[in-house]
């Protein structure tokens, strides 16, 4: 005999939300860890940086969310402009009736002026009606796309931070880039990197909670989507470095750049 499940009665569904100074908070730790192993290095001051947009993003949203008052009173006044208008319309016909009209053309030509009127207005509230709408998600995409700015920005930072550099034979040339970094400090290294890419994309997923529109939406997804795939790069990268069999080729097999 198949059992029911019967949720219980005082059970309330929790929204599940992102919490922006969670967010900021997680980011400050990572920015103290970066800065206690790697004092002074770029990576700490991207981490700064994006600490910095964590803690404005609140305020960001709010004023993304703030309602523009002149739009609004413009449009509830094109409104009744068309409810008036169209009373009007009616009145007028209603009235020209009874005194007779010289003929078809004459109610024709009244009706024709007052659909026209009638439509210009509704063309105008359906402009201020979108207005609002399109000026919040002009706000909301260029703070995305600086979250965007960021995370090619860690990608920048982890781009010569390769496995590789670890091993032993390994020649470079005068253009190589400096490597210094241990295997444990590489790992780290690559480690804080994926972490700021995944809280990069949770400040971008503020943005598609508080605003409902398509275009943001897809903005947040793309920065998503980058995120990940420049996470999936880096943990490549830390795979490598906890496969031995790297570091066991005989010297003088290793590459140059």
């Amino acid at each position: 005999m198949a059992s029911s499940h019967t949720p219980d009665a005082s059970w309330e569904a929790v929204a599940l939300s992102l919490d922006a100074d969670r967010i900021t908070d997680t980011i400050a730790v990572l920015s103290r860890r970066i800065q206690e192993r790697f004092p002074e290095s770029g990576l700490g001051q991207v981490c700064e940086t994006l600490l910095d947009v964590g803690e404005r993003t609140k305020e960001r949203l709010a004023w993304v969310e703030k309602p523009i008052l002149l739009l609004r009173a413009s449009t509830w006044l094109m409104a009744i402009m068309v409810v008036a208008g169209s009373i009007v319309l009616v009145q007028g016909l209603f009235t020209a009736l009874p005194d007779g009209l010289g003929g078809p053309a004459e109610l024709v030509q009244i009706i024709e002026s007052g659909i026209q009127d009638v439509v210009f207005v509704v063309l105008g509230l359906i402009f201020l009606t979108t207005a609002e709408n399109r000026i919040k998600r002009r706000r909301a995409l260029g703070f995305i796309r600086e979250l965007r700015a960021v995370a090619h920005i860690v990608d920048m930072h982890q781009l010569t931070k390769d496995p590789d550099s670890l091993l032993d034979g390994r020649v470079d040339t005068v253009s190589s880039p400096s490597r210094t970094y241990t295997r444990l400090e590489l790992g780290r290294y690559l480690d804080y990197c994926s972490e700021l890419l995944s809280l990069t994309a949770k400040i971008a997923a503020l943005y598609a909670e508080q605003f409902d529109d398509a275009v943001v939406l897809q903005a947040v997804d793309e920065v998503e989507t980058l995120a990940t795939n420049l996470s999936g790069k880096i943990w490549q990268k830390i795979m490598m470095l906890d496969a031995p069999e790297l570091f066991m080729r005989p010297r003088g097999e290793g590459a140059s750049d």
